[in-house]
This record gives C-alpha cells, structure tokens and sequence, in this order.
C-alpha cells in the first residue's frame, strides 16, 4: 500500500485519510535524503494585529492517526506568542525535487510535558545546553555577548564547555534537565492540501477537511475528512 502513497498521481476515488498519504511522502523524503533537512516545513503563526510571520521548522513527529504533527521550540519565542494567543496555524512542505508539497492549516498546542521530555532527552548535549544558552527571539548586544551568554548558563548548570562551547564528556556531569520554557507544539491538522507536479504545469492537486473539537490541552475529537480535487 505505501506504493501506492507514492504513485505520480492522486486516485480518482479520493483516500478517506489524506494524512497517511502526507505521511508517506514525508517518510519518502526522508529515507532518499532529497535536501539537507528534508522533514523542514514553514511554519506560519499570526499575531494580534493579523500580521503573519513564517519560519522554517523540523518536524520531529508525524502522527497520521488521529492527524498532529510535533516540532519543538523555545516556548518565550515568537512563534509560541503567538500560536498561544491565536492558535490557528499553516504549515508547509516542498520536496522540489519529488514534485510533491503539503499544506497543511490547523490548530497548535503546546505539547504534554512528558512528550517534550522524551524527545529532549534524545538530543545531542550541545543542543541541550543551546536550549537553555539562548532566550530565543529576544535582542542581544553582539554574538560575542550571546557565547558569553551560553557560557555563563553551561556554569550555571554545572557543565563543563570546550572553547567551541561543546560539553565536555564527564562520566560525574548529570544529565542536562529540559528547560521549562522549551518544548513541543502540536499542529492538529483541520485542513491539508496534496500537490503533486504534473507536466505542463498541469499538476495534480486535492483538499481535505474536517472539523476539530478540543478535549483536552492537547488532544482534539476529529471529525470525519472529506476530499475535493482541486484544479491546479
């Protein structure tokens, strides 16, 4: 069936779960290495004033059932200033060189502590210790200033730091705790759009929609998806 996922064009009976398609694509993109990063996607926040700022993400999970993406963040960026006070969101991912993109429009919450927990623990000891280095978003007088920045914090935590700030391996350094102020954000999909380069420009392109109802901090009931095809 995943070959299918990976066919040059769309069925003509629409998939009932346009996720698991969106997964496979991204699986795809991942396992052939098509760009440096391939699982980045834009990620577009509004703020109070309607004004949209965008950014590249990782997206570190991709849960097709029931239908959230996770990327991870410091929580006092803009981003998550954002999303907190207006939680609609879009994401978006272009493999140019597999002719596919996925967009993606939903609601954003922050994950629960433990899945943010989890993943923190999977990181390198550099990224850790950048976690707690840096107030993302937040002005700073030169880069000079930021290395003395994420330098004084290493002290802080006790961690040992080579000249290129790099935690020194030490069998007694506890493991680097996860800031309270970094975690997830889940992007529950109420919308999603799949592309897929055709010749002539005449590509092949179908949306999908569904309503979310909040059940919890995180989670949400969704509701059936229902397809259109879309002309290009």
């Amino acid at each position: 069936m995943t070959d299918a996922y990976l066919a040059p064009t769309l069925p003509d009976e629409l998939p009932n779960n346009p996720m698991h398609w969106a997964e496979a694509w991204l699986s795809e993109a991942v396992a052939q290495s098509v760009q440096r990063n391939p699982s980045s996607m834009t990620l577009v926040t509004v703020n109070d004033k309607a004004q949209p700022s965008a950014r590249v993400m990782l997206c570190k999970a991709f849960v097709a059932d029931p239908g959230y993406l996770v990327c991870y963040t410091n929580y006092q960026s803009r981003k998550v200033q954002e999303l907190t006070r207006n939680s609609n969101v879009a994401v978006t991912f272009h493999w140019d060189a597999l002719g596919r993109q996925i967009r993606i429009e939903g609601q954003a919450v922050l994950s629960p502590a433990e899945e943010s927990e989890t993943y923190f623990a999977t990181r390198d000891s550099g990224s850790q210790l950048g976690a707690w280095g840096s107030d993302q978003s937040m002005p700073i007088d030169s880069r000079q200033a930021l290395l003395a920045q994420v330098r004084d914090r290493a002290h802080e935590l006790g961690v040992a730091v080579s000249d290129g700030l790099q935690p020194l391996e030490d069998a007694k350094q506890a493991p680097i705790a996860r800031p309270p102020h970094w975690g997830g954000v889940r992007i529950w999909a109420e919308r999603i759009e799949l592309w897929i380069e055709g010749a002539d420009r005449v590509h092949d392109r179908a949306a999908w929609s569904r309503t979310l109802t909040r059940e919890t901090d995180f989670d949400f009931a969704p509701d059936t998806w229902t397809g259109t095809r879309l002309q290009p």
